[in-house]
């Protein structure tokens, strides 16, 4: 695993109100502030949206900081959850360092978010449906 202990940026059904957001966040975090990540579009998957760079584009969500004892089990129940495990060339998204800015003050925070991984990022792009608000709704 990573050593940087970054927090997360979520923004499909981990945000408050998604199916994933209590059964893995509830108890478990210090803080959630609605945030954007500048430099990526949201594109639907299967009932959960997939985040893909493209310059320009704006991703609406959460940055969760985790308590410090929660830190380690919930990275790897998040990358259970993304199905991530580093350097595999199957994964469907990648966990990545990225810059995200919060919505109450514009401060920059670096955290981890899960990005489409290269081969679904371009299957996105070429066919996928976009989510043009940049904002997935809590369903």
């Amino acid at each position: 695993m990573d050593a940087a202990r970054l927090p997360f940026f979520v923004y499909g059904t981990l945000r408050p109100g998604g199916p994933n957001h209590d059964a893995l966040l509830r108890g478990r975090v210090r803080a959630e502030e609605p945030a954007r990540l500048h430099g990526a579009v949201l594109y639907e998957g299967p009932g959960y949206p997939y985040a893909v760079e493209a310059a320009g584009g704006t991703v609406h969500g959460e940055i969760v900081v985790p308590e410090p004892e929660e830190y380690v089990p919930l990275l790897a129940a998040l990358d259970r959850l993304e199905e991530y495990v580093p350097g595999d060339p199957r994964n469907l998204y990648d966990r990545v360092a990225w810059t995200a800015v919060r919505d109450a003050d514009g401060a920059s925070v670096r955290v981890w978010v899960y990005v489409a991984a290269p081969a679904v990022a371009a299957r996105l792009r070429a066919r996928g449906r976009r989510v043009e608000s940049g904002n997935w709704p809590v369903r």
